[in-house]
């Protein structure tokens, strides 16, 4: 599987986790100078709170376009260390 956003893989795996129609891809799997940190934050009632990262990709911004759960409840645990995408990006 691959990310791709303003012509540019963010991230490609073949050890992807879906949850809910989306790929949750290995935090190690991101190109982490694409990733800026975001202070958004939403809570699942079952997979806990997201946090997100804003995607940079040669001078345009995606914000909170990258989401994750730092400490997932014990019902998402699976999806802990990884990220998942949307806003536009292409995950295919």
């Amino acid at each position: 599987m691959k990310a791709i956003w303003n012509g540019t893989t963010i991230a490609e795996s073949d050890d992807t986790v879906v949850v809910e129609k989306n790929h949750y891809f290995p935090l190690g799997s991101v190109k982490a100078e694409y990733l800026l940190p975001s202070d958004t934050t939403t809570v699942c009632s079952w997979k806990g709170t997201a946090n997100y990262y804003t995607l940079s990709v040669n001078g345009k911004t995606n914000p909170d376009a990258v989401w994750y759960y730092a400490e997932p409840k014990d019902a998402a645990k699976h999806i802990r260390g990884r990220v998942a995408f949307w806003k536009g990006v292409d995950v295919m």
